[in-house]
């Protein structure tokens, strides 16, 4: 009977999934509604729960092992002192005011505790996504939401070994809480050192052997062993899976790992949330439907409210504290993770325990429907404010520059060569570290938010000769693309894009080029092919040049246009020239031209020798060539190609054959 109840709750899952990732909400909310649906407090599909109870606690162990694989430590560090506060205070400030309500509603302090621990989360799948469906992951949004996620997710360690002592019976004493809890960290270090000495030596070894079976073994066995020993210790599993992935996550065999574990996390994780959803009630949903409802808008005002207000001051601009704010509005997985692990020791009511899970299934189906009103309050809001900011003194002004906006790789690079060639530029930029350093070199950089106008005022925009918009957010290159038109009319606006898909747009709002990292990746693909193929680089930049005149229709479309076609084609009809340099082994040394029977085999004639920094002009047919030439060829497209293969030294063709495909 097990396994069939497997089957039907997972063969029901796939399209409640189905369905819900057609609206935009999260598959694990698909899993909880199954659960619910088929559990014993809905159809009652599945009367004992027993047995999906257990293999759903094996899902949150696997769960946690990969979280604690996937974590950063340094993440949070890397992105500044404020934004690691910032985090910090956000779980300190949501956990006493979850305390607070609790207190209001007439709860005692373990269960105020605990729901502390369920709201301060928010959803690193959900969040996640939300902003790498948006093109935004390597934005400042972006990434400082993955440093606060990280923030909370290391969080866990502490509250997972607290919640034993939340349970009934369990002494609340300061003391006794500070002893017991500080008798759990030593255990907890003691594991992390033990797993530290003896599971990277163990994959090492396993990794050696070179059987992919044995290793996907090994890393099972070293997860649910570090978890096994943990309960060994009176500690819960979960710690000891997440000690494990933790442990690992700086190993060099770390990314496999993941990959051999992945997809079983993600089978037993399905059936963990599966799990959890059986516990609720389909008549208890329905009953108080509307406490859920107005539930999850309180939270999530409160949550988007408190990360608005502290990260404004950190990021300096409204329109991005706001977005992060409403993306990490919602309760996270681990929330549902840490009601498991508290179940079995009663803490809550289990209305209380349904009614949060119920207000976390809303905020994961709410939440990414609010992201884009959000972003476009914001920006409203912030072109309000703009306007009513002055610009700067006219002593600080500058005339005839070129304004950055966006300080990653690419403005970098940009900023170096403004700077080695005297050219006078202005950067707006949102990474501490990068403006201290672009400071330290005595560069005008400012921090601030390229879509607000005070910040392009500041760097003024209005007077700049060109300006160079090449930040990772499709809405903010938007935004700051048709401001800088408004503010100057006359400035040469370049845009450096991720898909080409947005170039018309970009034009639309004033940019006079437009630079799709998409295709200009396939264009230095194809590009290195002909040169590895030995095409003539005149062929190879007059096919660049063409899809770039054509602003990438070439490449956009499978089937080109017929009059572009016959222009193609035409141009390679034609007569082309391109150089050759003689190289050291090659079968022209020492040969008359007659000799190469060039003309007469390939078509291609030698126009030119140049030898010694001295043109030789249609040199005669006995003209003795020498290593170091460089001949001057005219042929065909085709043609120009046999003569490469015929000049080309052995060796040449040797290592070229030796390329794998």
């Amino acid at each position: 009977m097990e396994l069939r109840d497997i089957v039907v709750l997972l063969a029901a899952s796939i399209p409640m999934v189905f369905a819900c990732h057609r609206l935009g909400i999260p598959s694990l909310v698909g899993f909880l509604l199954t659960g619910v649906l088929l559990g014993p407090g809905g159809m009652g599909v599945i009367a004992d729960a027993a047995f999906i109870n257990g293999l759903g606690h094996l899902g949150a162990v696997l769960l946690l092992f990969v979280i604690g694989l996937e974590l950063s430590v340094g993440e949070p560090a890397r992105l500044g002192g404020r934004v690691f506060l910032a985090g910090f205070a956000q779980i300190l400030l949501m956990g006493a005011i979850a305390v607070g309500v609790a207190f209001a509603l007439g709860w005692t302090l373990k269960p105020a505790i605990l729901l502390a621990f369920v709201l301060v989360h928010s959803s690193t799948v959900v969040a996640l996504k939300l902003f790498t469906d948006r093109g935004q992951i390597d934005a400042p949004q972006g990434r400082v939401a993955t440093g606060i996620l990280v923030l909370q997710d290391l969080a866990v360690v502490p509250m997972v070994l607290l919640i034993p002592l939340l349970r009934e019976g369990a002494r609340v004493e300061p003391v006794a809480v500070v002893f017991e809890l500080g008798k759990s960290l030593v255990l907890v270090v003691g594991i992390v050192v033990l797993a530290r000495l003896v599971l990277p030596a163990l994959l090492r070894q396993t990794a050696r052997i070179g059987l992919r079976e044995l290793f996907t073994v090994t890393v099972v066995v070293v997860c649910l062993g570090t978890a096994s020993l943990a309960g060994s210790f009176d500690l819960s599993l979960e710690i000891g899976a997440l000690i494990a992935g933790l442990v690992l996550s700086d190993s060099e065999y770390s990314h496999q790992i993941f990959a051999e574990i992945a997809a079983m996390r993600d089978i037993f994780a399905s059936i963990f949330f599966i799990s959890i959803g059986m516990h609720l009630s389909y008549d208890f949903f329905a009953a108080h439907a509307v406490e859920m409802l107005l539930g999850a808008a309180a939270l999530m005002s409160v949550k988007t409210l408190i990360f608005t207000l502290l990260l404004f001051p950190v990021l300096q601009s409204f329109r991005l504290a706001l977005v992060l704010g409403v993306g990490l509005s919602q309760v996270g997985e681990l929330a549902i993770v840490l009601l498991g692990i508290a179940a079995p020791h009663a803490i809550l009511s289990s209305e209380a325990g349904e009614m949060l899970i119920g207000i976390s299934v809303v905020t994961f189906g709410v939440s990414p429907l609010l992201l884009g009103p959000a972003e476009r309050f914001g920006l409203w809001w912030q072109g309000r404010a703009g306007k009513e900011m002055a610009t700067l003194d006219a002593a600080e002004s500058v005339s005839g520059h070129v304004v950055i906006l966006g300080y990653g790789l690419n403005g970098r690079n940009l900023a170096r060569v403004l700077r080695e060639t005297g050219v006078p530029f202005r950067v707006a930029a949102m990474n501490p570290v990068r403006i201290a350093e672009a400071r330290a070199r005595g560069e005008e950089i400012v921090y601030g938010d390229a879509t607000s106008r005070e910040v392009l005022e500041r760097l003024c925009v209005a007077q700049a000769a060109i300006v160079v918009i090449a930040i990772s957010d499709s809405v903010a290159t938007q935004r700051a693309t048709g401001l800088v038109r408004e503010l100057n009319p006359q400035s040469v606006i370049i845009v450096r894009t991720r898909y080409v898909a947005e170039i018309e747009r970009l034009r639309e709002l004033g940019a006079d080029e437009v630079i799709p990292e998409e295709f200009e990746t396939s264009v230095e693909i194809f590009a290195r092919v002909l040169r590895r193929l030995h095409l003539p680089r005149n062929v190879i930049e007059l096919q660049v040049s063409l899809i770039r005149r054509g602003g990438y229709e070439m490449l956009r479309s499978l089937e080109l246009p017929r009059q572009s076609l016959r222009d193609v084609q035409h141009l390679l009809a034609e007569a082309l020239t391109e150089t050759y340099l003689i190289e050291p082994g090659s079968v022209a040394i020492g040969c008359a031209i007659h000799e190469l029977r060039l003309r007469h085999e390939t078509g291609v004639t030698i126009i030119a020798v140049v030898r010694d920094g001295r043109a030789t002009a249609n040199p005669a047919v006995g003209f003795v060539l020498e290593e170091g030439d460089i001949l001057v060829l005219l042929g065909s497209h085709a043609g120009l190609g046999q003569a490469y293969g015929r000049l080309k030294p052995p060796s040449v063709e040797e290592d070229d054959a030796a390329v794998p495909g």
